[in-house]
């Protein structure tokens, strides 16, 4: 059977990235940008992994601007989903200032962009859902 991923990104060049990346391996595929939707596709569709973005500009839940971060944690803060994987990837590292995004965020796994060793994302990746 082949694993479902829901990648939240609104990078387009970032969105063919991974059509093309991960439609190799065999991987089921859903990209959004839209926050409600997101909650729409766990609901109906059994996702394997949730990939996030952090920085999203234009990703709203029930009309609040949400982050990665926050979208994350409101995820892994549901009992529905709390086991559901998430591996965060952006151009912030782990900590900036006083924030630390991998630990607000209740993520599973974290990657700085950008990716340059597509066999480590792959392994990370398949290490989460396996």
């Amino acid at each position: 059977m082949n694993k479902s991923i829901l990648i939240v990104e609104d990078d387009p060049f970032t969105q063919k990235f991974y059509e093309h990346l991960f439609g190799r391996k065999g991987y089921n595929l859903i990209q959004t940008e839209d926050g409600n939707e997101i909650f729409e596709l766990l609901e109906k569709n059994n996702i394997s992994l949730l990939i996030l973005d952090i920085n999203l500009k234009n990703t709203y839940v029930e009309k609040e601007k949400m982050d990665g971060v926050s979208i994350s944690r409101k995820i892994k803060m549901d009992p529905k989903y709390s086991n559901l994987p998430i591996l965060l990837i952006s151009a912030f590292n782990k900590k900036t200032g006083n924030r630390n995004f991998f630990d607000e965020s209740l993520a599973d796994d974290y990657i700085v962009k950008p990716v340059t060793d597509f066999n480590f994302l792959i392994q990370k990746i398949n290490s989460l859902i396996n």
